[in-house]
């Protein structure tokens, strides 16, 4: 129990709702380890099988299985555990059996150190089948293009078929609450559509397990659970992750009671691997609905995920494509005569096109032009003064920018959003978008906060909510979130005015006194690593080395000294990437016409033998000759096509696309992967130095590799961009001119 300076909603993300230490009751468990003994079992057995005993721990599954299933062939339950390891449990699952006369299913779940052997009954409270029903309610579903009719139309095709009083489509938002979409009902019920659920509601841990488990029934909030028992000298809590019949949070029961639901339902709906959202169907009486009807439920869910996602892809093309054709008529102003800010911000397309902000503000060479609906001069110098003295990243964005900058409140009308793109931090030199405020009135089903209240022994614990009358909640202060086709599009946007920048540096930008004293300290900095550091880590490497070949040493002193070789390795590549980086700066670029299909190939018979990936797909399309340096030139793709083939090899295919293309102006490489993706958030940062992603922690590599192709590339006078969605593969974009164009 919690006292009160413990008591809030973050106890409800921490609650551990994987191991309840029970299950619901209309089932049985047993759970047997991998010599098939019995380790758990639910204390219920004996409900439903008459004389198997209370206490069935330390015996061997063959030895209670025919008093299970009295009617199948010895050893049973160890032959299906045999063809689900080998064909996988999908094609076992359900396995029909009878329990002493009474028709159930038998439903296995492997885990890492047990198999989960569940009974429930193979018999439903629904009247129908819903099987035969399935396929004419999808194509009903799925009839309308329309994105709130479909969703509209799933809603009363689900309830058709499994006769909840209400079934509702609820989405997440980013913040983990849930809002009623849209929903079918029984005409005496009050509609719900429009009403947001705080996110405590359906906390952290269990959105975690909606997208594991993509079906979730509560038959009875009135039965008891049935307790899970094992040895005594067993400390160790069973997971249910993957349990059918997992007992619900004592909390989450009492929620249900409060709003009078006595059997809940709900299909996960997935868009990119994340949750977005329920199909939430509420019971105001009892309600069983077998495991083949749920799996069959679960097909509605998946079909209508893959549905959202089309439809949502879509409208992201669309706006992709809208930002990238302002994006492309940009950088052709940028590459003529004309100034920067005359490119950006007096054409017929300007920054503000890039985004869908309502006003933006280019602040270039001590200039500052506006277009669109921003902040007076005094309200835009102090804004600079706050950015400068709080934000160290290159790149940055919020809805509600008076909640980190009070001083906002006075003109959040007109910049409640901002996003700002640093051009170059040193010379004040930055694009701000802004968008104005967006009031909104949520209706909310009851006060979202939690409250506390005092239990029987006097201390406070956490207890839902039993209201959930209407409760409005304006908010303020906040607008329309920046999406992610706008963040890739201001990145985007960054690295064309680079480049131009870049391009017209050597006649008016140049600070000669600067750039000789930063390319006097790298020098300083490259001596320092080639002496300093690689020197001791050599002696370092020798003396681990000499030491294993002692044949005294204790295993575990055996493996730290293999440890601090491998370690040692790793510090000489970053050393070595390091220097390689600092030399490009000074290394003069000997062009010439190099010819790419040899590189290429070459580079990926390498590169699979390196990674171990001799299965890794490969797709090479046309791969046009280059003007540059032939030996700068190959490391760009060496990193590149290294990259593409280390960060493909978790999706288990890994799969690659090398393909080059002639432009007007010169030739576009492209190198795809499907791997682990970069984060829209760190999407601005890929190419700094040292700049390791969170996602790819457990990938070998420096940070460094990138930032060598992004100074190659300037190098050669080209430009490098990248485009990629986490959990989705990324592509990346080097363009090279032709000598006449450089």
């Amino acid at each position: 129990m919690l006292n009160h300076n413990e008591v809030d909603l973050n106890n409800c993300d921490r609650e551990p709702i994987h191991i309840p230490g029970q299950i619901q009751s209309h089932g049985f468990l047993i759970v047997i380890d991998h010599n098939y003994t019995i380790r758990y079992h639910s204390d219920n057995i004996s409900v439903f099988v008459e004389g198997i005993g209370n206490n069935l721990l330390g015996r061997s599954i063959n030895d209670v299985e025919l008093l299970i299933g009295q009617n199948e062939p010895k050893d049973f339950i160890s032959q299906l555990i045999s063809f689900g390891k080998k064909n996988g449990f999908e094609q076992t699952n359900p396995f029909t059996t009878d329990v002493q006369g009474n028709p159930f299913y038998l439903v296995i779940s492997p885990t890492d150190d047990y198999y989960l052997l569940e009974f429930e009954p193979a018999t439903s409270d629904l009247s129908i089948d819903i099987q035969k029903m399935i396929g004419r309610s999808i194509s009903e579903m799925l009839a309308d293009k329309n994105l709130q009719h479909l969703l509209d139309n799933a809603a009363r095709q689900v309830k058709q078929i499994i006769r909840y009083d209400r079934v509702m489509i609820y989405r997440f938002a980013d913040d983990g609450h849930g809002e009623v979409i849209s929903e079918a009902k029984n005409d005496d019920l009050d509609p719900w559509v429009g009403l947001h659920y705080p996110a405590s509601d359906i906390p952290k841990q269990a959105r975690e397990l909606y997208k594991l488990n993509l079906t979730r029934l509560i038959a009875n909030v009135h039965t008891a659970p049935s307790k899970i028992i094992t040895a005594a000298d067993n400390s160790i809590p069973l997971d249910l992750t993957p349990s059918q019949l997992r007992a619900v949070s004592p909390i989450h029961i009492q929620y249900l009671k409060n709003m009078g639901v006595d059997s809940s339902f709900s299909i996960s709906l997935i868009y990119k691997k994340e949750l977005w959202g329920l199909i939430a169907c509420h019971n105001y009486t009892p309600r069983f609905i077998d495991y083949k009807s749920r799996e069959s439920s679960k097909l509605i869910g998946q079909i209508l995920s893959s549905a959202l996602e089309f439809r949502q892809d879509e409208e992201n093309q669309q706006i992709t494509q809208r930002y990238k054709v302002a994006i492309d008529q940009i950088s052709k102003y940028l590459l003529k005569s004309i100034s920067i800010e005359d490119a950006l911000t007096q054409q017929e397309v300007t920054i503000l096109d890039t985004t869908n902000a309502s006003g933006v503000i280019l602040l270039y060479e001590n200039n500052t032009i506006k277009i669109g609906q921003t902040p007076n001069d005094n309200q835009i110098e102090d804004l600079l003064n706050w950015i400068k003295d709080n934000l160290g990243d290159s790149f940055h964005f919020t809805n509600n920018l008076s909640s980190v900058y009070p001083a906002a409140a006075a003109y959040k009308d007109i910049a409640s959003g901002l996003m700002i793109s640093v051009l170059s931090r040193e010379m004040n030199e930055y694009v701000l978008w802004f968008k104005p405020e967006q009031i909104q009135t949520i209706k909310w089903a009851g006060n979202p906060e939690k409250p506390a209240e005092v239990a029987a022994n006097g201390l406070m614990q956490i207890s839902p909510r039993k209201s959930f009358g209407e409760w409005t909640q304006k908010v303020s202060g906040t607008s329309i979130n920046w999406s992610n086709e706008e963040i890739k599009s201001a990145a985007r946007l960054r690295e064309e005015i680079t480049y131009a920048i870049n391009q017209k540096a050597s006649a008016i930008r140049l600070l000669n006194d600067k750039l000789k004293q930063a390319y006097e300290e790298l020098d300083a900095f490259s001596s320092t690593i080639s002496h300093d550091l690689k020197n001791p880590l050599s002696t370092i490497k020798s003396y681990a080395q000499i030491l294993t070949r002692n044949g005294n040493l204790e295993p575990k002193t055996q493996r730290i000294m293999e440890r601090i070789m491998v370690g040692a390795d790793k510090m000489n590549v970053m050393i070595n990437e390091v220097l390689d980086y600092s030399r490009i700066g000074r290394s003069e670029v000997q062009n010439k016409r190099v010819e790419m299909e040899p590189i290429i190939n070459d580079l990926v018979r390498d590169l699979k033998v390196a990674y171990n990936a001799p299965d890794a797909i490969v797709n090479i399309g046309d791969m046009p000759d280059i003007y540059g340096d032939p030996v700068m030139i190959a490391q760009v793709f060496a990193n590149l096509i290294s990259n593409a083939i280390k960060y493909a090899i978790p999706s288990g295919t890994p799969t690659v696309g090398i393909a080059g293309k002639l432009t007007e102006t010169g030739v576009i490489y492209t190198i795809s992967d499907n791997g682990i993706g970069i984060d829209i958030q760190y999407l601005p940062k890929v190419f700094e130095l040292f700049g390791r992603l969170e996602n790819a922690r457990d990938i070998e590599g420096s940070g460094v590799g990138l930032s060598i192709v992004k100074r190659i590339i300037e190098k050669h006078h080209g430009k490098v961009w990248v485009d990629s969605e986490l959990s989705k593969g990324s592509t990346f974009y080097v363009e090279f001119f032709y000598k006449h164009n450089i």
